[in-house]
């Protein structure tokens, strides 16, 4: 009777543990082929390694709906258009700034955020869409969200024209492009996966 239970207690064992590992291998290869659409959608934007750095970690959410990884993209670049509003807006004390360059920051800082505004729309209109939705509703909605990232873009690019010409350049005007160019970027990709979300339809 001792024998049996030990024979039963070592099959259920193997099968549990052989169970795990290919619930395991199952979920590294779904994970590997979730990364794997995150990669091939960056490679339709225009800066596609940058794409995939901000978005690789979200994978296993997105898994391969092209909805969620606009979504997920908007979210993305939304808060770090807040971070660099934040960002610029303390540059308003920076040590040695000229009238000018506060002038540039301040508008900086309301174009970032317009930036902000718009992004969040984008995303809130977004999130009404489903995968599989049609129709003139999910066409105005997804015009709306076009509509809205591209100002943002536009907005991002005014916020550097005002620093435009060499009496500009210096630390305070480097400090400040090198987030908002990252910020259009960003958006820059986030409106080439919503195009991607809006070509599945």
């Amino acid at each position: 009777m001792a024998k049996s239970l030990d024979l039963s207690l070592i099959l259920f064992v193997l099968y549990v543990s052989t169970a795990a590992v290919a619930m395991a291998t199952n979920l590294e290869e779904e994970s590997s082929g979730d990364t794997e659409f995150v990669k091939a959608s960056c490679e339709t934007t225009t800066y596609p390694d940058q794409c995939f750095q901000s978005l690789s970690s979200y994978a296993s959410e997105i898994k391969k709906r092209p909805r969620q990884l606009a979504e997920t993209a908007l979210a993305v670049i939304t808060a770090r258009a807040k971070s660099a509003k934040t960002y610029v807006s303390d540059m308003t004390d920076y040590k040695g700034i000229t009238k000018r360059q506060h002038e540039a920051v301040l508008d900086c800082v309301e174009e970032m955020g317009d930036t902000v505004d718009r992004l969040s729309k984008s995303l809130k209109e977004l999130k009404h869409l489903e995968e599989g939705e049609s129709g003139e509703d999910f066409w105005f909605c997804l015009s709306n969200v076009r509509t809205w990232t591209s100002a943002a873009l536009t907005d991002e690019t005014t916020c550097l024209d005002g620093f435009g010409g060499k009496a500009m350049d210096g630390e305070l005007k480097s400090l400040i492009r090198a987030h908002i160019v990252r910020v259009a970027q960003d958006t820059s990709n986030a409106l080439a996966l919503i195009n991607v979300f809006a070509s599945k339809h």
